[in-house]
């Protein structure tokens, strides 16, 4: 059965995997490039068949230099079968190591896809609690572990295996007797290979969890830079980072103590000379030829391929196996939001109503606690509280960035669960506190929402939020490119962005998360004017503390401890409620 996991927003796939393991996953991708590994297994087969000709060819040719009368033409012929194997052997060879490259480079594409829209299928409450570092290594080097598990993993694991079948097809050629070492060689270095795949698949799956840490510890120094930088610890942030390196130097320190004890390497060694001495002894008993001597050991030859060759292709197929283990780890990691494709999808009027919401976190810590409220279409609510009261975590249950744990929102009167997420999403706009801004030109970021927009209506939004300005103030004006999370840029100006970006789509729900508390007085009336101008007509949810946008509401929400602890307007909670006046008192 295939496992399909639940996701807040489904992009559509490229095809079904099978996700129940990480052996049945690289296999449901395997599939697909059937024909690729087709040409490759031709290529590994041919390629051993091929060379088993030449060393029996080999085995003849001294049979005829060494016969009482000499046939050149027997050696010529010997001469060009040689020849002609080994060139078939180079297109075959050719043909196994691009098909599995192929397959290996294709799958990773796939993968790297899949997990791109997994990952963005994820709720938020999902990346609140995985680290980004942790994610960045899955993502990058965990996915490229995978390409390695085929080539040149499989690619030399495939290729190697068949050269441990043609020494026992061509043995009995020359005695029966004579399968009698391959065929025991075959037995155990299936046994030891086993027992080294058993002890090496905890160590590589260390090395990937090792060097995932490593990620993560990279990422919070980097992402936290100023922060250090600020507090003088970098001779600590060293000394962490070194804890980090010294994990993952110490798995792959084991890894390669397990590679040194490979079992397969004395078993060939082994293996070579028994066969020897028994086809000598078989030619003192006239049973063998001298040309049967010199085959049988050349057959015996082809298993260096398999032994040296598995040394280190098994070790990528396990590193690529623990990679899948942590990639799928990430991918079937369950949401409670669905994308609800074939619910409820008409336009938004705007109405919101809270019926004894409760909300807690997955750590069960609570957030909000039986709050119940009605939004009629058009009206602005003003959310105030202190700080941690559950503000902001009341606004995103609107959108579904966070579910209910009890209770109900309803946008329209229907239940926010049995909307269509990408209907309602596309009709709420958020502009929360921290902006986050792309590495891309101005033009692009206000209008990531709304792709198609045109140079004229991105001006007009820009100017809308007072930002047209300060943006014609650049030598490139629209098309500046703004460098990462908008640090080329003031807090006030990202945030005038954040607003020509939500002026841009036209939300029939806008939420203002504090949107305003880092813009200048002097740029604040006019901002204050853009967002009474926006609010008009559209519901509006404001998260803030200047009074000077708590008083124009037409509803002032006060929350306190996660419950609702007054509502009505600015006149009335000042007459009856002591939070509210609170609030302003301090």
């Amino acid at each position: 059965m295939i496992q399909e996991t639940t996701a807040e927003f489904t992009i559509p796939p490229q095809y079904t995997t099978d996700r129940r393991s990480p052996v049945r996953w690289i296999i449901s991708h395997s599939l697909r490039q059937w024909w690729v590994l087709l040409i490759a297994l031709v290529g590994a087969f041919g390629n051993a068949a091929l060379m088993a000709v030449g060393q029996v060819q080999v085995g003849e040719a001294f049979n005829v230099v060494s016969a009482p009368v000499f046939n050149p033409n027997a050696l010529f012929r010997i001469f060009l079968i040689i020849v002609a194997a080994g060139v078939a052997r180079g297109i075959l060879q050719f043909s196994r190591n691009f098909g599995f490259e192929f397959c290996a480079q294709r799958i990773e594409r796939n993968v790297r896809r899949e997990l791109y829209a997994s990952l963005l299928s994820k709720s938020m409450t999902f990346h609140n609690l995985q680290p980004v570092g942790d994610t960045m290594a899955r993502a990058t080097n965990d996915v490229r572990e995978v390409n390695f598990l085929f080539s040149p993993g499989l690619n030399m694991v495939v290729g190697s295996l068949t050269f441990l079948v043609f020494p026992i097809l061509y043995a009995p050629r020359y005695h029966p007797s004579l399968l009698l070492v391959p065929c025991i060689f075959v037995v155990l270095y299936f046994v030891t290979l086993k027992i080294y795949m058993r002890g090496l698949a905890p160590i590589t799956e260390e090395v990937r969890e090792s060097f995932g840490g490593l990620n993560i510890r990279l990422n919070e120094s980097l992402d936290g830079i100023e922060t250090v930088k600020g507090s003088a610890q970098e001779t600590g942030e060293i000394d962490l980072f070194k804890r980090n390196v010294i994990r993952y130097k110490d798995a792959v320190i084991a890894q390669g103590r397990k590679e040194a004890r490979f079992l397969p390497m004395l078993l060939y060694a082994v293996a070579l000379g028994a066969g020897l001495l028994h086809v000598l002894l078989l030619y003192r008993q006239g049973l063998v030829d001298i040309g049967g001597v010199v085959g049988y050991f050349g057959l015996l030859l082809m298993l260096d391929f398999p032994t040296f060759a598995s040394l280190w292709a098994y070790s990528r197929i396990s590193l690529g196996l623990a990679g899948a283990k942590r990639i799928l780890d990430v991918m079937n990691r369950e949401n409670n939001l669905d994308q609800n494709t074939s619910g409820y999808a008409r336009p938004l009027r705007g109405e919101v109503e809270f019926r004894n919401v409760t909300f807690r976190y997955e750590s069960g810590e609570s957030v909000l606690e039986n709050v119940s409220f009605n939004v009629q279409p058009g009206q602005t609510v003003a959310i105030v509280g202190q700080t941690g009261s559950g503000k902001t975590s009341l606004v995103r249950l609107i959108n579904r960035t966070y579910d209910v744990t009890g209770g109900q929102v309803l946008v329209d009167g229907v239940d926010v669960r049995e909307w269509n997420l990408e209907n309602l999403r596309r009709s709420i706009s958020i502009i929360e506190q921290d902006i986050f801004l792309f590495s891309r030109t101005i033009a692009e970021n206000i209008a990531f929402g709304k792709p198609g927009a045109t140079r004229s209506e991105i001006e007009a939004a820009a100017m809308a939020a007072q930002a047209h300005d300060f943006i014609m103030s650049f030598e490139k004006g629209y098309d500046t490119v703004i460098g990462e999370r908008g640090i080329t840029l003031s807090g006030g100006q990202r945030q005038r962005l954040a607003l020509a970006r939500a002026f841009l789509t036209d939300p029939r729900i806008l939420m203002l998360d504090d949107s305003t508390s880092a813009i200048d007085s002097a740029t604040e009336d006019k901002i204050q004017r853009a967002i009474y101008a926006a609010a008009r007509g559209r519901t509006t949810f404001i998260i803030t503390h200047r009074l000077s946008q708590i008083r124009w509401a037409d509803l002032i929400l006060v929350v306190k401890n996660g419950r609702l602890a007054a509502s009505g307007t600015h006149e009335e909670l000042m007459q009856t409620s002591e939070a509210y006046r609170r609030i302003f008192s301090e």
